[in-house]
């Protein structure tokens, strides 16, 4: 047999080596090379596009920067070449390749049509979510394709057997054999083919017109491992050329006979060894490795045994130790000597780790190639390397969603779905794109006022009606939790920015006011939108907004395809924004640096470098996770003769074993993803088992370097907590006026009472902070007050009517949010029963009911006047004289413990001012009775719970001791300025939260975070 099938070795450069091959070494053969044209008959094969470009700057270098270079062609590529060969009616048959978009909208069609018979699938407008169908729709395509690729027949899904099959899989194979069969007729009436059928029919006519076009001239198809079945049956095609050769990528020569049996025996699961597809190529071929030469002079690597031996078939592993001994110790430090493996804690330590190694190669003006499947991963190395003015080439580029055009698109919809919500309005403004005709320093300006003033502590109205509403108030001095006071200018400045906004938003708001519109439409008001939204003044040139142009074409496609695509909803669009821009890219139009690349595993198959980079080594990146779909099992893709998914597998290890054949290899992985632990690919893992803790360790340490230097990168030097702050303002500084609710900050940290009355600061709301428990609480006492104050009778038989229409008024304010008050208001119904029931047993008891009454009291200490104010939730009237003070609780309620040691010293002050100064027209008298009441609908709701009081002490005892402990406190801390006003000299025991001025004293730096308190 002729000796016309060669590999080029991991370790070897692929490109260079075909080079040298093609023009010294064996694969022409006895073809002449006397002729100054001679190159120009030769025809190269190529997988990729990019290899194509590699290859033609190889032939380059190799003779001196400029020759005629041979034919460089791809697979299955849009060479028209071959249609001289052909029939005229077979050329002219040729139906053109669907659009991905059409394709994938059509496809929608069907899912969308098969779920809306599964109920469960269907939301509350009637429709199927779109990024779900268009996820399905994609899942589909690519079954399709797998189909189509590894030429089997729509029709073998019958061969699966349904009665074996839950009855979900039962409904799934239903559709896919309506689907499938369907499928190309829907094409055959467009006039058009998948993109794979094309491909396959492409290297089909390569393979029926090679011996017509080439004749005896040379053909050399490198670089494909014929996993596709039209592109194995063209490269046997080219063996059987008189001058045709294949030059394999990566074979393993050495192979023995019982380990390529086995990776052709599909019962022992070997899809995920490296060389399964080459091996199930050179079975086609009916060659065997043994018998395949490899073009290079140099003998077998030592690096590259060690890969193949540790990503050796499951069964071999048992032969590992045995293997390994039969290394030299010197051989194999020599062959591990150039790998480095960074094990980085986070994602972004990876990406920094990454590029430093590549900074540091660059330097010396060598060459770098970092692979990996991660687009996020990537993204991040390339902002990394800009901190070193090093500008990458990302293969793929920037998606679409996530680019700057993409993100503003994505903010523009948020704000108009959510109805102008604070946080999507601030989110917006804060764009660096964003001018609205105005400079960007004038926006920031009035964003700021626009927070503060309008949105900080307010819970604004939907939509820019409300947010006028709140500008409209604050000028008239009628919002009073606002941070800042507005004056005439700034209030115009604010009311011409909201007009611009609605003007620069009209075509999304007015589409969103649709119940169903079209992808095309929305991607149109997108469009629309954003020059307005980012238009300069007029005395100023635009900023470029990167991704203006692809999303302006993404638009146009939109628009004009048919079908149009799912239907969306103002529910749906935002969820949706993401599914309709998958695929679409944005590349960077910055000069890149021409010593470093980024590449997909794709991309970087024959690709070298003086460094090479393989990077996200993660399970479930590299390699991804075998995931079949939710179209067929793994068991019923193997059914109908479609491989496991698990042939990704092989495909990835495969390249993680041709990366490692450089000289210089970095391997690096994450130990955590996003806010969850990852584990190291099993291909590392697998490496590491194999060579052994003392070479793992000796690779890891190398690649310690980078993570240390990335660290001190951003460092700045050892931490220094910050020491309890021990302010002492001056006496006449501290406050002479406290609420009930302050005492006990009096007791517990003073700091708070120096940042509030001395400072005069006060928190600032969360923006967009949403109605919580605080608030609920807040109502349910409104309830009760109004429920008192309009004296309703609990014994009358329509109270729980009244309480309900109090309810109603009460939570109405939640009326644009349906679902949480409605909520809330069941909630507040088994309240209110609970509450009637406690009022109506003690009707009897009770002469008179006072709801939230204010209490002011001022007396004397150390002769200056102190005064006291606090607002009592109840204070009832008792028939046998005296009052009942009654703290409802929505909350957790004191411990006795802080009751009788006098730290929840909230009603015993109130009884002291009922009893020293009376309350509202209430003549002073003593409080009989104090009590807690836990509001709920729990079992242990509306239980009265007594003050708890030391065992011989009376409430009066108790109250007269408050009083001494809390004008000690007074004389101590406010009326004096030798003791300092330090935090948390008390702190609650059990608090889960941080209090309002915690931050402000720096508390995390010197209290222990977790757990107790440190020792003061």
């Amino acid at each position: 047999m002729r000796e016309n099938v060669f590999s080029i070795p991991p370790h070897a450069r692929f490109l260079p080596t075909l080079v040298n091959g093609v023009l010294e070494g064996p694969l022409l053969g006895d073809w002449s090379r006397s002729d100054p044209f001679w190159l120009t008959d030769v025809t190269i094969f190529l997988p990729t596009r990019r290899a194509r470009l590699a290859l033609a700057q190889a032939f380059a270098d190799a003779l001196g920067g400029g020759a005629m270079l041979p034919d460089i062609r791809t697979f299955g590529g849009d060479e028209t070449e071959e249609e001289s060969f052909l029939d005229v009616e077979e050329v002219a048959s040729t139906p053109t390749p669907v659009p991905r978009i059409v394709r994938r909208f059509l496809l929608s069609e069907l899912v969308e049509k098969w779920l809306s018979a599964q109920p469960a699938s269907i939301e509350q407008d009637g429709l199927a979510n779109p990024a779900h169908v268009l996820s399905m729709a994609d899942s589909l395509a690519r079954l399709i394709d797998d189909f189509q690729i590894e030429g089997v027949e729509a029709t073998a899904i019958c061969s699966v057997v349904p009665d074996e099959l839950a009855g979900r899989w039962q409904q799934t194979l239903q559709f896919l054999e309506i689907a499938l069969a369907a499928w190309p007729d829907i094409l055959a009436q467009r006039g058009e083919i998948d993109g794979a059928t094309l491909r396959n029919l492409r290297l089909g006519r390569q393979e029926k017109t090679l011996e017509q076009r080439f004749c005896d001239r040379p053909v050399v198809a490198a670089g494909s491992t014929g996993s596709v079945p039209a592109t194995a049956r063209l490269l046997r095609a080219i063996t059987l050329l008189p001058r045709g050769v294949l030059v394999l990528p990566g074979l393993d020569t050495t192979m023995p006979q019982r380990i390529f049996d086995a990776l052709l025996d599909q019962d022992t699961n070997p899809h995920g060894h490296p060389q399964y597809g080459l091996a199930q190529l050179l079975n086609k071929l009916e060659r065997l490795p043994q018998g395949v030469p490899e073009l290079t002079s140099s003998s077998t690597d030592t690096r590259t045994l060690v890969i193949r031996n540790a990503l050796a078939l499951a069964g071999e592993t048992r032969n590992w130790s045995a293997a390994r001994s039969a290394f030299d110790r010197i051989d194999l430090e020599q062959a591990l000597s150039g790998v480095t493996m960074v094990s980085a804690p986070t994602e972004q330590a990876e990406a920094r780790a990454v590029a430093l190694a590549a900074r540091d190669m660059l330097a010396q003006n060598r060459t770098v190639g970092i692979v990996t499947p991660d687009r996020n991963l990537a993204r991040r190395i390339a902002a990394e390397l800009r901190r070193f003015e090093i500008e990458v080439d990302d293969a793929a580029g920037t998606p679409l969603f996530q680019s700057r055009a993409g993100r503003l698109a994505r903010l523009i919809l948020s704000l108009a779905v959510r109805r102008f919500a604070p946080v999507d309005l601030m989110a917006l403004l804060r764009n660096r794109y964003v001018t609205l005709g105005r400079s960007r320093a004038q926006i920031a300006r009035i964003s700021d006022l626009m927070e503060f003033a309008l949105l900080r502590g307010q819970r604004p109205a939907p939509g820019l009606a409300g947010l006028r509403v709140l500008l409209e108030q604050n000028l008239q001095n009628k919002l009073p939790h606002a941070p800042i006071k507005l004056n005439t200018r700034e209030g115009g400045e604010i009311r011409e920015l909201l007009d611009r906004i609605g003007e620069a938003l009209d075509s999304v708001l007015s589409l969103l006011e649709m119940e169903n519109f079209t992808s095309g439409q929305l991607a149109g008001a997108l469009t629309t939108c954003i020059p307005r939204i980012s238009a300069s003044p007029g005395d100023s040139s635009p900023l470029h907004l990167p991704g203006i142009e692809e999303m302006q074409g993404w638009a146009q496609e939109l628009a004009q395809t048919q079908p149009p695509g799912p239907a969306l909803s103002p529910r749906t669009a935002l969820g949706a924004l993401e599914a309709l821009m998958a695929g679409q890219s944005v590349r960077a139009r910055t000069t890149a640096h021409p010593g470093i690349s980024i590449w997909g595993r794709l991309e970087a198959r024959l690709q070298s470098a003086d460094l090479m980079i393989a990077c996200g080594l993660n399970e479930g990146v590299w390699p991804e996770v075998a995931d079949p779909g939710p179209w067929l099992s793994r068991g019923m893709r193997m059914g109908v003769g479609l491989d496991p998914p698990e042939r990704q597998h092989g495909l990835a290890a495969h390249d993680f074993e041709m990366a490692l054949g450089g000289k210089n290899v970095v391997l690096a992985w994450s130990e955590r993803i996003g806010t969850g632990p990852a584990t190291p690919s099993r291909l590392v893992q697998r490496l590491s088992a194999f060579v052994g803790e003392e070479y793992a360790g000796a690779m890891r340490m190398r690649g310690e370097k980078w993570l240390q230097i990335g660290r001190r990168l951003d460092e700045a030097g050892p931490p220094r907590p910050a020491a309890r702050p021990q302010p002492r303002p001056p006496a006449h500084l501290r406050p002479r006026r406290l609420s009930i609710t302050e005492v006990e900050t009096l007791f517990r940290s003073p700091f708070d009472l120096y940042a509030k009355h001395v400072l005069k600061l006060r928190p600032i709301d969360p923006l967009g902070e949403e109605l919580g428990v605080r608030e609920r609480g807040s109502f349910i006492h409104d309830i009760f007050e109004q429920f008192v104050v309009n004296n309703h009778d609990p014994l009358d038989k329509d109270a729980q009517l009244h309480l309900d229409e109090l309810a109603a008024k009460a939570f109405s304010v939640l009326d644009e949010f349906p679902d949480r008050r409605d909520i809330w208001l069941r909630r507040f119904r088994a309240a209110s029963e609970g509450y009637l029931s406690f009022e109506r047993a003690r009707a009897t008891e009770v002469e008179k009911r006072f709801a939230e009454k204010n209490l002011l009291w001022s007396f004397p200490v150390e002769g200056e006047r102190i005064s006291l104010t606090g607002r009592a939730d109840r204070i009832d009237l008792l028939k046998a004289g005296g009052f009942e003070i009654i703290d409802f609780k929505t909350g957790s309620l004191p411990t006795p413990k802080e009751m009788r040691s006098f730290l929840a010293p909230q009603l015993l002050l109130e009884a002291l001012i009922v009893r020293e100064a009376g309350f509202e027209g209430n003549e002073p008298a003593p409080a009989r009775a104090l009590t807690y009441i836990k509001i709920g609908a729990g079992p242990k709701a509306f239980e009265l719970t007594p003050f708890a009081l030391e065992k011989g002490c009376e409430l009066q005892e108790a109250v007269d001791e408050l009083h001494r402990r809390f004008s000690a406190h007074v004389s101590a801390l406010l009326l004096r300025d030798n003791l300092e006003m330090a935090p948390r000299l008390m702190p609650k025991a059990n608090q889960n939260f941080a209090g309002p001025y915690d931050h402000l004293a720096r508390a995390d730096e010197w209290t222990e975070i977790d757990g107790a308190e440190a020792e003061l």
